[in-house]
């Protein structure tokens, strides 16, 4: 594809990314959820290259199902996909009394006990359910800062539009590029901050070979170097819907660092663990894992072959 035509669909996207924060929180709520209800099998019926790699994910989730049950399950995750969208495109409208009576956090205990004794946190979660939306709890309910990474999108409008958002529900964003975001993510640490990073895919040469569902994937390092370096307690969360308006959290157990070991090796255990607990969520609610990527490592392209 010439660069033209490069420039043409980045700013199409960005064109249409903003008509959907633009016109989308605009509706009337039911018009909204029916509408997206409707793309998302719209989309499901298409058969594209994301739905089929969604099912290939799901099947390694749930390796008993047959076609016809990867087929509900692949479904009912582009709903889950498509509400995770909409609620997206409607939360900078929602007020706080919104937000709290739009989630049910459990076991909140790990998270305010640390933060509570002036410990940073770091919370760790997979690309399950709306992210967003449990951050924006976090900072209207806890009254604490979060900062969090954010993939630089081409085109750039497209990742300023996606800072603006996440900066208006009370985040810092900084950019996944670098070493300055570590750094960055550290100070907050040290200061008793709270760092919320989705974890549960890193293709880059510095991800951590972990099993993941009987089969070898690489799951970022930076949670648990994080962890290790500021002494801040690492927590893995896992999110669902359950058919109602109202989005769950679990804030599962503290992953300790290992009592031996170097520094690489300790990262090593700790992510480890991170994919133990997401495996459990995603295991217990597949239909909203958003998972619409490549993540084990047998699924890549051989070394040479074009993506």
């Amino acid at each position: 594809m010439s660069g033209t035509d490069d420039g043409l669909r980045e700013r199409l996207t960005d064109r249409l990314y903003g008509l959907g924060w633009g016109a989308v929180k605009t509706l009337p709520e039911p018009v909204a959820r029916a509408l997206f209800r409707t793309l998302a099998d719209q989309v499901w019926k298409r058969r594209g290259k994301s739905v089929l790699r969604l099912e290939s994910n799901l099947a390694r989730v749930v390796p008993d199902a047959d076609a016809a049950r990867l087929a509900e399950l692949s479904k009912a995750a582009m709903r889950s996909y498509m509400r995770y969208w909409l609620e997206s495109f409607r939360l900078p409208t929602w007020s706080p009394r919104r937000i709290k009576d739009s989630i049910e956090v459990r076991d909140t205990h790990h998270l305010t006990r640390a933060l509570d004794a002036g410990r940073g946190v770091v919370v760790a979660l997979p690309h399950l359910a709306n992210w967003d939306l449990a951050g924006a709890w976090a900072t209207t309910e806890l009254k604490i800062g979060l900062t969090t990474v954010a993939e630089r999108l081409k085109p750039e409008s497209l990742y300023d539009r996606f800072v603006a958002y996440r900066e208006s529900l009370g985040m810092e964003v900084l950019p996944h590029s670098g070493g300055a975001a570590f750094g960055t993510l550290a100070r907050r640490l040290r200061a008793g901050g709270l760092v919320c990073l989705v974890a549960d895919r890193d293709l880059s040469a510095s991800g951590v070979e972990v099993t993941f569902f009987g089969d070898t994937a690489r799951m970022p390092a930076g949670p648990a170097l994080l962890a290790q370096q500021t002494g801040a307690a690492l927590l893995p969360a896992t999110l669902w819907y359950d058919g109602t308006p109202v989005m769950k959290v679990r804030i599962h157990p503290p992953v300790e660092p290992p009592a031996t070991g170097n520094r690489v090796e300790k990262a090593a255990v700790m992510t480890q663990a991170l994919a133990d607990a997401f495996a459990i969520g995603i295991a217990e609610h597949p239909e909203d894992w958003h998972m619409l990527q490549r993540l084990w490592t047998s699924d890549l392209e051989p070394r040479g072959e074009q993506p």
